[in-house]
């Protein structure tokens, strides 16, 4: 009885204390801002020793309603020394990445990665700075004001590392240098304040803006990555055929100028070819791979690029239009990443495999580039809407079968749901206990969350949501909210639930026939998750009918064929209905776009 009461007194006391914090809250809130960033950056690398100097000017707009008396910049190459956060947790976590595992521990001094800032200026004066693994911290001269522009000057060395993800030099595929994440990188702030994540596994967030780069580096290295070459004939004639006739003197300075973009990224060999070409009515493909492979190898980087035109036309028609007027694709030696205006992937292995990973990459160019989520936080909107449109572009180009493809990845999704191995889409990208689980719920459950979309409001509205989404947050930082407003728009109706149950907890999906009596039909829902219900009926006169029955909470209904019925409340477990004529089956979700984990109580 006391401990009763004492809960009722506590949700009496937090209730008031609640009303009266909310009704002091009265101001508006701002509208939506995103910080600006220019970069120049001057950088003399040394092949031999794979070392290198910059001068970087970085002149930062604070677009906040905030005043800022810190910044914080990402040292990513950092990562790569013995007792970082990236070594430690490789060598303590179940199940590392095998292309970590505890070689970072075993890097020698001429090996590991590093960044070391030598100076730092706030318009002309020196600030403090610490480095603290792969973050910089910086305490302003003076803070920032909203809407105010500095100017920060820093000069800094860095080395490169041997390739271990991602980024390095001298990979298994042979390519010298994958200059990913090389940079000083200064930390994006917005509405959730600073995200001056260090950098243990996974992926990135950067803040949009222009990067203006020369890079000099020795003349036998052929340089590929963001951004457009200012000097061709600086270079060399025949750059863009590669076959480049060198002028005289040891080193080349390659100019490029990148705009509206949240990262620069480039790739350099003495052996890269270079082949062009041109997408009707858009961009400029480049690609940049070994000359040295075999000649199966070779033939798979031009048989390549036709169906690389044709994955740009597909996304271009089916999310939005590629904005700038080239994309790379470049051999990079380590799996595949997305960067801006480009790609480092994989070089060799079959040809499947090779155009496998550029679809997955290309994709990324909306999803995560110009849709431009926080990877860390939001990963599922990133690898899983990719994904989805990566198969989906393939089923198109050679003409397979995408609902089957599709109906793998939801079986993988269930695997997970019932491993008692899954965690919320809300967990951070480096919280995950197990590899796998992440894997799983970022690339996965996030095409099951776009794929199902389509069976909870139709297929034409989420065609036109994901059109839609582009449209209006394309060169910003989405949410999930955001994905799920649009679609709310679209479909007029209320899909907050969808959004909270499916990525925001480990609520399952379960929906059985429960009883069939003659006319008479029974369905239960065993799982927590709500949904919609798709049904198809099969008389025993051999006829069929498809039903529909709303959700109540959607407080409308999809477009559909269907028989529609009256809407189902999600908190009653069951729910009746007649036909007209006897039933001889029935059978929830024919399509298989619905998750649910027991497909075994499906059908009658």
């Amino acid at each position: 009885m006391r401990y009763r009461v004492y809960v009722l007194l506590c949700f009496m006391f937090f209730g008031i204390a609640s009303k009266s914090q909310n009704s002091t809250i009265t101001k508006t809130k701002p509208a939506y801002w995103q910080q600006h960033v220019d970069y120049k950056m001057d950088i003399v690398f040394d092949v031999n020793n794979y070392q290198y100097k910059g001068k970087q000017e970085l002149t930062y707009t604070n677009n906040s309603p905030d005043e800022l008396t810190r910044v914080y910049y990402h040292l990513y190459f950092n990562a790569f020394q013995p007792g970082s956060e990236m070594d430690i947790r490789s060598q303590t976590t179940p199940f590392p990445d095998s292309r970590i595992g505890d070689r970072i521990s075993k890097l020698k001094p001429d090996e590991i990665g590093y960044i070391k800032v030598n100076s730092l200026k706030q318009n002309g004066i020196d600030v403090k700075y610490e480095p603290v693994g792969t973050v910089l911290e910086v305490d302003l001269d003076k803070p920032i004001q909203p809407g105010e522009s500095v100017v920060f000057n820093m000069v800094f060395e860095a080395q490169v590392p041997v390739q271990i993800r991602r980024s390095g030099r001298n990979n298994n595929e042979g390519v010298a240098l994958s200059m990913a994440q090389w940079y000083p990188k200064l930390a994006e702030y917005d509405f959730e304040g600073w995200h001056a994540d260090p950098y243990i596994e996974r992926e990135f967030h950067g803040v949009w803006g222009n990067f203006d780069v020369k890079l000099t580096i020795d003349k036998d290295y052929v340089v590929g990555g963001t951004g457009y070459l200012q000097n061709p004939n600086a270079i060399g004639h025949g750059y863009e055929t590669g076959t480049v006739n060198r002028p005289a003197g040891e080193t080349l300075t390659w100019h490029f100028k990148a705009p509206n973009v949240h990262d620069f990224t480039w790739a350099a060999d003495p052996d890269y070819r270079h082949d062009t070409l041109k997408v009707p009515d858009g961009p400029v493909l480049h690609f940049f791979y070994k000359s040295t492979m075999t000649k199966e190898k070779l033939e798979n980087w031009k048989n390549l690029q036709p169906k690389a035109v044709e994955l740009m036309q597909f996304f271009s028609n089916n999310i939005g239009p590629y904005p700038y007027d080239q994309y790379s694709l470049i051999q990079g030696g380590d799996g595949g990443m997305e960067y801006a205006m480009c790609t480092l992937i994989l070089g060799e292995g079959t040809f499947e495999g090779l155009f496998g990973v550029t679809a997955h990459e290309m994709a990324h160019t909306w999803f995560q580039f110009l849709l431009a989520t926080n990877e860390l936080k939001h990963y599922w909107m990133d690898e899983g809407f990719t994904e989805y449109f990566g198969e989906l572009a393939e089923s198109h180009i050679f003409n397979t079968d995408f609902s089957q493809t599709s109906k793998g990845v939801y079986d993988l999704y269930r695997s997970l749901a019932l491993s008692g191995k899954e965690q919320p889409q809300t967990t951070h990208a480096d919280r995950f206990n197990l590899r796998q689980a992440y894997s799983i719920s970022a690339y996965y459950k996030g095409y099951v969350f776009l794929a199902q979309l389509a069976y909870v409001i139709g297929q034409e509205n989420q065609e036109k949501t994901i059109k839609n989404y582009f449209r209006d947050f394309a060169f910003t930082h989405p949410v999930p909210n955001d994905i799920i407003r649009t679609a709310e728009k679209v479909s007029g109706l209320e899909l907050d639930w969808y959004l909270m149950d499916f990525t925001q907890t480990t609520n399952t999906i379960d929906y059985g026939v429960k009883a069939v009596e003659g006319r008479r039909i029974t369905l239960e829902r065993i799982g927590l998750m709500p949904m919609p219900i798709d049904l198809t009926v099969t008389y025993t006169d051999g006829t069929s009918e498809d039903f529909y029955i709303p959700l109540r909470i959607m407080r409308g209904a999809k477009p559909t064929s269907a028989t529609q019925l009256e809407d189902w409340a999600w908190a009653y477990p069951t729910y009746t209905f007649e036909t007209k004529k006897p039933v001889q089956s029935v059978e929830i979700d024919p399509k298989g776009l619905m998750a649910d984990i027991d497909l075994r109580n499906n059908r009658s």
